[in-house]
C-alpha cells in the first residue's frame, strides 16, 4: 500500500498554550505539532522495525481491551484481584495481557525473546488458569490450534526470569510491562495504568508503544479535584503513544473505530528553560522533600498558585511509565525519581525513555549518564542509574544534573 499523508491541519506549526501557574500566570509555548492519516506516521520504507511495530501496535491494542474488559467486571466477579506475595496488587489482566502478547508476538516473531514481569507460579498457585484463560481467549487471533489453559500458562513462562539467559553478548528482546500502575487499574476511573511494550536490539530501544485504555482528554494535569469535577463530563477514549528511533514519537486515539483511518499526532516536549514554574511528575510513592532539589526550590501542587522559586507538582497516578508519557507529550517538563533499591526494573521506563528521546527529550540517571539496557547481562530485567531517573524536555537536564550533583557534595 503506497504511503499516503493528509494533514489535519493547515500548518505544520501550531501554538499551544501550556498553563505556567494558572490565572494570569502564563505563557504561550510554540509547539509544534500535526497531525496525520496513516496506518503508521511516516513511511514504511524509511522505517527499518516498521513490521515489529504495526504488530506490537495491534498487540498492544488488544492487550489494552482485554484490561478493559476484565476491569468492567473487576468489582463484581469472585477471583479478579489477587495480590502478589509482596503485597504488590496484581490482576488478571497482569498475566492475561502477557499471556496475550506473548502468544501474538511469539507467532510472527519466534526468534525473539520476551523478559516481562510475570510468570504463572502464581495463576497456578491460586487455580486462577481457568480466570486467565478466558480473559485471553477472547482477545488472542485465530490459529489453527486450539488455544488450551497450559498454552496460555506456557506463554506467560515465556516471558518469565527463567525463561532465557541472554549472556554478555548483543542481543534483541521484547520488554514488556503488562500493566505499568496496576494500582491506578484497581483506583476509580481518575486513575491512569499503562501497558507498555519495547523492542530492544543491542542495547538500545529501537520502538516502543504505550496504551493507555483509561486516558481522559482534557484532564490530565489538573488538580484532583478539578479531575473529579470533569471525571464524568469528558469521554474516556483511551490514547496510545508510538515511538520509532529516528522517526519521532506519536499518539492516537485508542478507540478508533476499525472502519475509520487512523489519525497520528506527533508529540515534542514543552518549551520550558528555567526551573522555577516548570512542571514536574514524581514517582508516585515519593515526595518533594524526598529529592534534593527540595533544598534549592519549592513546590506546590495548586497551579493557580505557583510562587517566583517553586515548581509545579502534577498529581499523575499511577506508575513510571505514565509520568515519562506526560514528559513526552509536553504536558509535564520533569520526571524525576529517586531510587531506593539498588536496581530498577527495566520494563518501567524503556519504552517511555524512547518516548521521551524521540519528542525531543533526554533521559539519563542523577549523574547525567544514559541507562544501560545490556548491564544486567544474564537476564536483561534490571537497570542500574546512580541516584536515580530523570526524564526531562532536554532544556532543563542539565540544570537538574547540576543542582543534584552540588547537593551531593553539600551534604
Amino acid at each position: 500500500m503506497a504511503f499516503s499523508i493528509d494533514i489535519l491541519r493547515s500548518s505544520h506549526v501550531s501554538a499551544v498554550r501550556f498553563s505556567h501557574g494558572g490565572g494570569t500566570r502564563c505563557r504561550s509555548l510554540t509547539t509544534r505539532r500535526f497531525s496525520i492519516r496513516a496506518n503508521l506516521p511516516f513511511p514504511k520504507e524509511n522505517a527499518k522495525y516498521h513490521k515489529e511495530l504495526e504488530a506490537a501496535i495491534e498487540v498492544v491494542h488488544s492487550a489494552c481491551r482485554l484490561c478493559v474488559q476484565v476491569k468492567s467486571s473487576l468489582f463484581s466477579t469472585e477471583g479478579k484481584i489477587v495480590e502478589k506475595i509482596d503485597q504488590t496488587p496484581v490482576t488478571v489482566a497482569d498475566f492475561g495481557v502477557q499471556a496475550l502478547i506473548s502468544l501474538e508476538l511469539s507467532k510472527l516473531f519466534p526468534s525473539i525473546p520476551l523478559v516481562a514481569e510475570e510468570d504463572s507460579a502464581f495463576v497456578r498457585s491460586r487455580n486462577l488458569a481457568g480466570t486467565v484463560f478466558e480473559a485471553v481467549s477472547a482477545e488472542v487471533s485465530s490459529t489453527s490450534k486450539t488455544l488450551t489453559q497450559d498454552d496460555v500458562l506456557n506463554a506467560i513462562d515465556r516471558g518469565g526470569k527463567d525463561a532465557f539467559v541472554f549472556g554478555p553478548k548483543p542481543a534483541t528482546y521484547w520488554l514488556l510491562d503488562p500493566i505499568d500502575g496496576t494500582r491506578g487499574f484497581l483506583k476509580d476511573n481518575s486513575a491512569l495504568y499503562v501497558v507498555g511494550l519495547a523492542l530492544v536490539v543491542e542495547g538500545e530501544t529501537q520502538i516502543g508503544i504505550m496504551g493507555c485504555p483509561n486516558w481522559q482528554e482534557g484532564v490530565s494535569g489538573k488538580a484532583p479535584a478539578e479531575v473529579e469535577e470533569d471525571s464524568e463530563a469528558l469521554p474516556r477514549s483511551g490514547i496510545m503513544m508510538i515511538a520509532h528511533k529516528g522517526h519521532g514519537t506519536w499518539t492516537k486515539t485508542l478507540n478508533i473505530k476499525p472502519e475509520s483511518s487512523v489519525v497520528w499526532t506527533r508529540c515534542f516536549v514543552d518549551g520550558f528553560n528555567l526551573l522555577p514554574k516548570s512542571r514536574f511528575c514524581l514517582i508516585d510513592s515519593q515526595t518533594w522533600d524526598f529529592l534534593p532539589l527540595s533544598a534549592t526550590l519549592d513546590a506546590t501542587s495548586n497551579a493557580n498558585d505557583v510562587g517566583s522559586n517553586q515548581v509545579l507538582l502534577l498529581v499523575v497516578c499511577c506508575g513510571s511509565l505514565i509520568k515519562h508519557f506526560m514528559v513526552a507529550s509536553g504536558r509535564a517538563s520533569v520526571f524525576i525519581q529517586r531510587k531506593k533499591e539498588k536496581t530498577i526494573m527495566a520494563w518501567d521506563h524503556a519504552v517511555g525513555m524512547l518516548c521521551v528521546h524521540e519528542a525531543g527529550g533526554k533521559v539519563s540517571d542523577w549523574e547525567g549518564t544514559e541507562m544501560d539496557l545490556a548491564a544486567d547481562e544474564t537476564s536483561r530485567r534490571s537497570i542500574f542509574p546512580q541516584g536515580g531517573i530523570l526524564a526531562t524536555n532536554g532544556k532543563l537536564h542539565d540544570q537538574i544534573v547540576q543542582l543534584i550533583s552540588d547537593q551531593a557534595a553539600v551534604v
